[in-house]
């Protein structure tokens, strides 16, 4: 399929031929559900933490006798009856990753990408640099092609690009090797330099 090339000052440049094995590929809203899940879950900490009972403080003793008081038998005031003791089957520290494997998360990645296609989000630049680091200059120049929240990815990011899209809390920018299914969905436009859909292709063909 062929997609137009654009500047970021909005001026036409030419076409481009996007491979259909990459961009053109079933919308499929399973893969991208199981993506995200992996993506979310690996980032969590898993930090979470309550005491087993040998980690709660306080004493050994029987707090009374076995028999003969009417009440249930106890043998520590650190049992989870208690007020102060300890969780029963609480959260532990742990990882909350899982798998997903190579071949599906490739398909996924390549879903994503179809799917700004499909609902005419995806923009193709020339090229994504800036002259200076200043955001008022890259807002402006996004404004004129009607962008507010939008991921741009390049081959090799440019450093005054970066820089400027900082202080722009609704714009991303990733090299081409960052491209991931959570943040191409999160932003409601995609737009791609001719780098960047070079190597994307090259890369998941």
């Amino acid at each position: 399929m062929k997609s137009k090339i654009i500047s970021l000052d909005n001026a036409a440049i030419g076409e481009i031929e996007l491979a259909d094995d990459v961009f053109g590929v079933p919308v499929r809203a399973d893969l991208l559900h199981r993506m995200v899940n992996y993506q979310l879950a690996k980032r969590r900490s898993g930090n979470h933490k309550a005491k087993i009972i040998s980690e709660i403080s306080g004493t050994t003793k029987k707090p009374y006798k076995q028999k003969g008081t009417g009440s249930a038998r106890q043998g520590s005031l650190r049992s989870p009856q208690f007020r102060g003791g300890a969780v029963i089957f609480g959260p532990v520290v742990r990882s909350h990753a899982h798998d997903l494997t190579k071949k599906v998360r490739k398909l996924a990645l390549k879903v994503a990408l179809s799917s700004k296609v499909a609902d005419g989000k995806l923009i193709v630049v020339d090229t994504a640099k800036a002259a200076t680091p200043k955001t008022k200059d890259l807002a402006a120049r996004l404004k004129v092609l009607g962008l507010a929240s939008v991921l741009v990815i390049d081959g090799e990011v440019d450093n005054n690009f970066a820089l400027a899209s900082r202080n722009l809390p609704a714009v991303d920018v990733l090299p081409q090797i960052g491209a991931n299914v959570y943040d191409i969905l999160r932003r409601d436009t995609l737009v791609l330099t001719t780098d960047a859909v070079v190597a994307l292709e090259a890369r998941l063909k």
